[in-house]
Formats: C-alpha cells, sequence, structure tokens
C-alpha cells in the first residue's frame, strides 16, 4: 500500500472509530454501559458494529469492489473467517467488511477503556 493510500486508510479509521465511540456513548448512556454491550453483542441493540461498519463504507464510497481492495490492501494479516459463497464481488465486501468490523471494534473498546480510565 503506498504512504498515500495508509494516511486515508488511517484518516478513514480515526474518523470512524470517533463516530462510533461517540454514537454508543450516547445510546447506552455512558462509556462504561457502552463497553460492556460492546464486549458483550457487538451486533446487539444499541451497538450495531456491522450495520455502523456499512454505513460508514457507503459515506466513503466504499461500499464496492474498488472500496472492498483499498480496505483489504491496508490490513493484509489480519485473520478472517472464511467467507460465504457468492460473487468475487460479494466476497471481497464480506470480506472487507470484517476486517473492518473486527478493527473498529477493537479500536472502540481502546478508546471506550480511555475515556472510562480518563472520565
Amino acid at each position: 500500500m503506498e504512504a498515500y493510500q495508509r494516511q486515508q486508510f488511517d484518516f478513514l479509521l480515526l474518523t470512524a472509530v470517533d463516530r462510533y465511540v461517540e454514537r454508543i456513548v450516547q445510546r447506552n448512556e455512558g462509556a462504561a454501559n457502552a463497553l460492556a454491550r460492546l464486549r458483550a453483542d457487538p451486533q446487539g441493540e444499541g451497538i450495531w458494529l456491522d450495520e455502523f461498519t456499512r454505513a460508514i463504507f457507503r459515506d466513503f464510497l466504499l461500499d464496492n469492489p474498488a472500496g472492498a481492495c483499498f480496505v483489504l490492501q491496508a490490513l493484509p494479516r489480519r485473520r478472517l473467517p472464511a467467507p460465504e459463497a457468492g460473487t468475487v464481488e460479494q466476497i471481497l465486501q464480506q470480506l472487507a467488511l470484517r476486517a473492518f468490523a473486527d478493527l473498529l471494534g477493537a479500536k472502540a473498546t481502546e478508546a471506550l477503556e480511555q475515556q472510562i480510565g480518563y472520565g
């Protein structure tokens, strides 16, 4: 991945983490509740990690094969479960969504832990 692409990916990730953490803290009445619910069920009520990731992909125009490849280039060592059968486009998007959502969840957990520690 070229340096400019890495910078763009890092900006995307930082923006996504900030937006996601802000939303789940508001929806769950505080960082401690948000962290507990994120750890318990990332797809649960008020957390919706995959749904948020899909929205970020749409907002940043990454919900296409080229966008999926951009995300996957940034995360080449990330381990993922085998994708469901489908077209190349569907599989690329499944892999990109899973890789980014897993990373977003981990970074959001770190950000919430920091908020709680400083709060």
